[in-house]
């Protein structure tokens, strides 16, 4: 197992640089680069630029408004790095990231690393609580599911995890917003922030019921949005395994139903579930928060990511991009080594043999 986690470990170094390729690339030819957006909002107007800043040494930025004058674009090219030609300005990325060096971002003046540090709570609260509710939730319900499959049970949740996997969340986030935030019906639950301003005034018990109180409803709107693909995940993997003939054997042995289902189905059809755990986390934690955190106000990595693409922050898109790639990497290798510990029988090792 060592050996196949070195190969996987090696292998992150040519997907990350091939990532972050094909994003540098991309952004040379994105029109109304940070010096356009600078422009714009000086000039009061939109971003309407025909030019790509650093596209070519030679381009000079010139902007279409003629709002800033031609030195003070030179000055801003030189500020941003975009005076050199674009295979110097590549190469010092990619050693710059080989060293976690991500910049500064263009406008807020700080630290890439510092900017997704202070926003991690946020991000970090909503993903754990999400993936592990989702789970808390999917997991019973999908095995009921399959232990009753045909009943009216089946049927009556099959329809609702239906509606839950065809609305999307962010709907049901203003649902709720609507209904339980002040809305229309009740003003139980905040819509801003993920503690309060008093916060820091209050007791531990206080604090932890403040925090509870403002993730309510966004955790909901995103569990709501997640079950339903995990539910009948765990439905289809545990009939597949009821299906079996060691549980033919089992019974025939007159182990109960319950024994059997716990005592042999539940470990082999559980294993794609829970091996799937960290990319599930890391994927509700990077992408699937970012219109929650809109709707409720919290500032998190979802955000940042789009700010920054708004604002053409170069740094911070690709700092962002090459911190959660890494991270969606580490996430799979997770998921194989998970693999292994639920059960050993897998051997990732002989199989690249």
């Amino acid at each position: 197992m060592a050996a196949y986690v070195l190969r996987r470990l090696l292998l992150m170094v040519p997907t990350l640089i091939g990532i972050v390729t094909v994003s540098f690339v991309i952004i040379q030819f994105v029109p109304g680069g940070p010096i356009e957006q600078l422009a714009a909002k000086v000039a009061g107007t939109q971003v309407a630029a025909t030019a790509t800043i650093g596209g070519d040494a030679g381009t000079g930025g010139l902007l279409p408004t003629g709002e800033l004058e031609p030195e003070m674009v030179a000055q801003l090219e030189k500020l941003y790095g975009f005076d050199r030609p674009v295979h110097e300005r590549y190469v010092k990325m990619l050693w710059d990231f080989a060293r976690f060096d991500f910049g500064n971002s263009y406008y807020q003046q700080r630290p890439v690393v510092d900017l997704i540090w202070d926003r991690l709570p946020v991000s970090i609260s909503l993903g754990l609580w999400t993936t592990l509710l989702t789970y808390l939730i999917s997991i019973p319900l999908g095995i009921r599911k399959a232990v009753r499959a045909g009943t009216r049970f089946d049927a009556w949740t099959s329809v609702a995890i239906t509606i839950g996997y065809a609305i999307p969340g962010f709907l049901f986030a203003v649902l709720l917003v609507v209904v339980f935030a002040g809305g229309q019906v009740f003003d139980w639950f905040p819509t801003q922030g993920l503690v309060s301003e008093n916060w820091h005034e209050l007791g531990w018990p206080g604090r932890i019921a403040d925090y509870f109180w403002h993730m309510t409803l966004p955790i909901a709107a995103m569990v709501i949005g997640a079950f339903a693909s995990l539910t009948m995940l765990t439905r289809n993997s545990v009939l597949d395994e009821i299906g079996k003939q060691y549980v033919i054997t089992a019974r025939a042995k007159g182990l109960s139903e319950r024994g059997v289902l716990y005592g042999h189905v539940f470990r082999n059809a559980m294993l794609i579930v829970i091996a799937g755990f960290p990319a599930a986390f890391v994927g509700v934690l990077f992408t699937s928060s970012l219109l929650i955190e809109v709707i409720f106000s919290l500032d998190g990595i979802g955000l940042l990511g789009f700010e920054a693409t708004i604002n053409r922050d170069y740094p911070v898109i690709l700092g962002s991009l090459f911190i959660f790639s890494l991270l969606g990497l580490v996430a799979n290798l997770l998921g194989d080594i998970t693999y292994t510990l639920v059960d050993p029988r897998i051997d990732f090792e002989r199989r690249d043999v």
